[in-house]
């Protein structure tokens, strides 16, 4: 049997050689934001989606906080990008390795008490308690168990989203407020 050519390969090739000539041309900056005008509803949102796309997701609250539920919130789309994330990484590396995907979904689950972003106990994590993400990946018979083996460890470890939960990121915030045409600012990591 003769393997198909990856296309993953091939599109990666010359970017592995400029990256390893020029490291800084790897880097990129992700983009999001959401804008809420006068009169704005507490309960929904939207936020524009990558610089460029011109996609848009309207977002709203969890009902356990308040809200309608009746939009996906900002922890299901924190759910969404690690689900999105795996599926892509699981689909690169099968493409890289010549493995055959027959079907996959990517389920990912996140639990929250909702008493830490209430502020009702201060000792509850306002944050995400656990997540679990569950691959189910369906492939031909015929398909070797060292390559399987080879995607599930390389997938994992190159999953974007999967590696920045779990050895989290710096993350600052500027808050910046503008009272009567004035502008003061300040700044938390």
């Amino acid at each position: 049997m003769i393997a198909k050519a990856s296309l993953v390969a091939g599109r990666q090739a010359p970017l592995r050689r400029a990256y390893l000539e020029d490291p800084q041309s790897a880097r990129t900056v992700k983009w999001a934001a959401t804008k809420a005008g006068a009169g704005a509803d507490a309960f929904h949102s939207v936020v524009e989606i990558g610089k460029g796309y011109g996609v848009s997701q309207r977002i709203g609250i969890d009902r356990k906080v308040g809200g309608d539920h009746d939009l996906p919130n900002p922890a299901d789309l924190l759910c969404a990008a690690l689900a999105a994330c795996e599926d892509s990484a699981v689909r690169m590396i099968a493409d890289f390795l010549g493995v055959e995907i027959l079907d996959l979904r990517v389920e990912v689950t996140g639990e929250v008490d909702v008493r830490g972003a209430l502020a009702i106990d201060r000792s509850v994590k306002v944050g995400f308690r656990s997540m679990n993400c569950h691959v189910h990946l369906r492939v031909p018979q015929s398909t070797e168990q060292p390559r399987l083996a080879a995607l599930r460890k390389q997938a994992e470890a190159s999953c974007v989203n999967l590696d920045t939960l779990r050895s989290g990121v710096p993350v600052a915030v500027d808050f910046a407020v503008e009272i009567a045409g004035e502008m003061s600012s300040s700044s938390s990591s």
